[in-house]
């Protein structure tokens, strides 16, 4: 659903935002067809798509079918009319790509890390690539809006900061928002990952992701992102969504967290290779090619992969009980949320998504309360690897482009 527009005075941003986010997510569309859809007057939205095309971020791209009467104008977005920078921060990687206002990704760079690793001395090395970035894509920077961060949890939402996060020891309360600020010369908008990543399908999506639905994200450890009507769900101190932290079996293992039997400590990558080796043994991990080291998970996490995928026996049973709990979380959620689809991303799902849908599946859709009344949909994430950077950029552009109310009550500058 498109958000209504209004014809008052002093609007004019957020009517902008309005039409702009009906172009992008339904585009090509004609000027006619933005009244129903806006809720806006014609003169407004002639004046509001006039002012778009002065400011390049749509375009006229063709024309509509004729039936005997005067063809149409169609207006589509124009990709190349902002950019932003996402900065995804993982305990075993910094990915940071520049995207374009339709969310394509036309530059990126992975940072490998391999230890612990110093904030201060990690923001000044991301900052300098952000400029690279830029710079290297022959980019005009006005065009370039900010720098959107996606980042482990727990964070101070009001204060843009990360609070001792699980894996990132030793980090305490970090002011992210602030200290990417000074090292890009940026606005910076900084949210968890896993709400970023849902983010990033919204933007990307348009209408075949408005709606309600959950996203679960799983990288080094495991997170949820929430839509619900279109609206991203945050919660008051900005840490909803916490999925990963849903509890599966009731006084099992011990969590970083500080509670017992929650889902992360049974279906991360690193849970479910320690899994492996405890269900099949050394054996199996040997002839899997598997080290089973902390500085072998990514390595270790891929070859899994790739023995699920070949059908191997051990892998895929380790995988599918990891998956059988995700399911029993899902239908939690889902329970609690009512939404109609469960969408799957992140670095760590690749290769293991058909055993993953087919689990939540069944145990959504087969147990959940609404079940009589609708079905839920299990898809992949439109975005693919890079949700969260993708993500982390789209922060910024939902925060320019995307019609919210707040705009309404800011004072004028």
């Amino acid at each position: 659903m498109i958000p209504g527009g209004t014809n008052l005075p002093r609007v004019g941003g957020y009517n902008q935002t309005v039409v702009l986010d009906a172009i992008r997510s339904r585009g090509p569309i004609s000027r006619v067809e933005l009244v129903p859809l806006t809720g806006l007057t014609a003169q407004t939205i002639s004046n509001v798509v006039r002012r778009l095309l002065n400011e390049g971020l749509v375009e006229e791209s063709g024309h509509s079918y004729s039936d005997g009467g005067k063809r149409r104008t169609l207006l589509s977005m124009r990709a190349c009319g902002a950019y932003a920078v996402g900065v995804h921060l993982d305990p075993d990687f910094v990915v940071v790509a520049l995207v374009d206002l339709a969310g394509q990704v036309v530059r990126s760079s992975h940072v490998r890390l391999t230890g612990p690793v110093d904030p201060a001395d990690l923001v000044e090395e991301v900052g300098r690539t952000v400029k690279d970035l830029v710079r290297e894509a022959a980019v005009d920077p006005a065009r370039v809006l900010g720098t959107g961060i996606a980042t482990p949890g727990p964070i101070d939402g009001a204060r843009g900061a990360i609070v001792d996060p699980p894996n990132f020891p030793g980090w305490g309360h970090v002011p992210l928002a602030k200290m990417f600020g000074e090292a890009t010369g940026m606005p910076v908008a900084m949210d968890k990952d896993a709400t970023a990543a849902a983010i990033g399908e919204r933007w990307i999506g348009g209408a075949e992701r408005s709606g309600s639905f959950l996203f679960i994200y799983i990288g080094t450890g495991i997170g949820g992102g929430v839509s619900l009507d279109s609206a991203i769900l945050h919660g008051e101190s900005g840490n909803a969504g916490e999925f990963g932290h849903v509890v599966v079996e009731p006084g099992g293992r011990s969590c970083s967290c500080g509670g017992t039997g929650c889902l992360e400590t049974y279906c991360s990558p690193a849970a479910i290779l320690a899994d492996l080796s405890q269900r099949h043994g050394e054996q199996t991990l040997s002839r899997l090619g598997l080290t089973a080291t902390p500085e072998s998970l990514h390595s270790d996490w891929t070859r899994l992969r790739q023995a699920v995928r070949q059908g191997d026996p051990a892998a895929t049973d380790a995988v599918r009980q990891a998956a059988r709990r995700i399911g029993q979380a899902s239908r939690s959620a889902v329970n609690l949320l009512d939404v109609g689809r469960i969408i799957l991303g992140g670095e760590a799902v690749k290769g293991i998504e058909p055993i993953l849908s087919e689990e939540i599946d069944a145990a959504v859709n087969g147990a959940s309360i609404a079940r009589v009344v609708r079905r839920v949909r299990i898809e992949p994430s439109l975005i693919g690897d890079t949700v969260g950077a993708v993500g982390a950029a789209s922060l910024v552009l939902h925060g320019n482009y995307a019609p919210g109310w707040q705009q309404l009550t800011e004072a004028p500058r």
